[in-house]
């Protein structure tokens, strides 16, 4: 069960998913996606596996995201049919992850951003670390933060998930474990022996707990009153109108990280948050994402924000629309509009 991208093991009590995609800080492919999956199929009712851990083999990143490249070669080659089918298969990996019923115990160590936030947020156990660098940064490429994001993000405090979802702010592990994104801080270090001690047959919780040290303060608790203020409204203009009045250096700096941002996804994305809070299961939030996905994927902002971030580096995307006033509710309300019933994503 194991392939060069996935390294899929047994050990001791423990089933173990190892991404192995160092060269690309271990971003998502479809294949590892379905490994993953068949692999947590089986250990599901194996008695002999008390939990799953979820970490990565060398380098810099727990998970970078998706197989952006596919996703971008599909929207522009052949309709979104692939990058759809992509989707498909992440989705039902996350809402398994969400639904197991054994403890998974992810280790954040490192790059944690998109598809890796969704494969990380639905574990019991979420450890972060020296290392952590989260974020979700789909509005910079005219994606959206999909993987469950719409859920995860929608129900921190404070409205730090509107935040993150707008502006791909990057936290580290000290912020994670301050915002409830992380369970758990621990050094690097210690890392190899919380893994041993769960192998050998210890409760995952209680080894974490032993392990854990006292984080550095969490930065963006100093600016969590701004937040809740300035990013109180589900409407984009009420954000940026607040925003453009305030005056304050923070205030300015974040406004001007917005303009960056494809006003599409950031309306989008707040709809998604707003809508995800009445999804009264996981799979409900994931049925919406999937619909989103199928409509953005192909549009416009996605594959002109891809090029102007990853393949060009010019870091100038020109969005269709370019204004967030140009963005209409039209467009908003068939973004989020029901698939036909064949199309619709549904769980395993």
């Amino acid at each position: 069960m194991s392939t060069n991208e996935l390294i899929v093991r047994r050990d001791g009590y423990v089933g173990f998913l190892t991404l192995n995609r160092p060269k690309a800080i271990h971003a998502l492919t479809q294949g590892m996606d379905h490994a993953m999956t068949e692999a947590l199929l089986a250990w599901r009712d194996d008695a002999e596996v008390k939990a799953v851990i979820i970490d990565h083999s060398e380098g810099r990143g727990f998970c970078s995201g998706g197989d952006i490249n596919l996703l971008r070669n599909s929207a522009l080659n052949d309709g979104g049919v692939s990058g759809l089918a992509f989707f498909y298969e992440e989705y039902q990996l996350n809402n398994l992850l969400m639904t197991y019923p054994k403890p998974v115990v992810a280790f954040m160590d490192g790059i944690t951003m998109g598809g890796g936030v969704g494969i990380s947020q639905p574990a019991k156990y979420r450890v972060a670390t020296e290392n952590t660098r989260f974020a979700m940064p789909e509005t910079g490429i005219g994606l959206f933060p999909d993987v469950g994001g719409g859920w995860h993000l929608s129900r921190l405090p404070g409205r730090i998930g509107q935040f993150l979802a707008l502006t791909g702010a990057r936290i580290d592990g000290a912020e994670c474990l301050w915002a409830g994104l992380a369970t758990h801080y621990l050094s690097a270090n210690s890392l190899a022996e919380a893994k041993a001690r769960i192998v050998a047959g210890e409760e995952p919780g209680a080894v974490l707990s032993a392990l854990a040290v006292e984080p550095p303060a969490a930065r963006i608790a100093a600016n969590a009153d701004q937040i809740a203020r300035h990013f109180a409204s589900d409407r984009y203009e009420d954000i940026l109108a607040s925003l453009t009045a305030d005056g304050d250096e923070w205030a300015a700096k974040e406004l001007a990280t917005l303009r960056t941002k494809s006003p599409q996804t950031c309306k989008v994305a707040l709809r998604q948050l707003h809508d995800s809070l009445t999804c009264t299961s996981f799979a409900d939030n994931m049925v919406m994402e999937y619909r989103i996905a199928a409509r953005v994927l192909t549009r416009s902002d996605f594959a002109e924000g891809v090029r102007a971030v990853i393949v060009d580096k010019d870091n100038n995307p020109q969005w269709n629309p370019a204004t967030p006033e140009e963005v209409s509710e039209e467009l908003i309300e068939s973004i989020f509009a029901p698939l036909p019933a064949d199309k619709e994503w549904k769980p395993l």
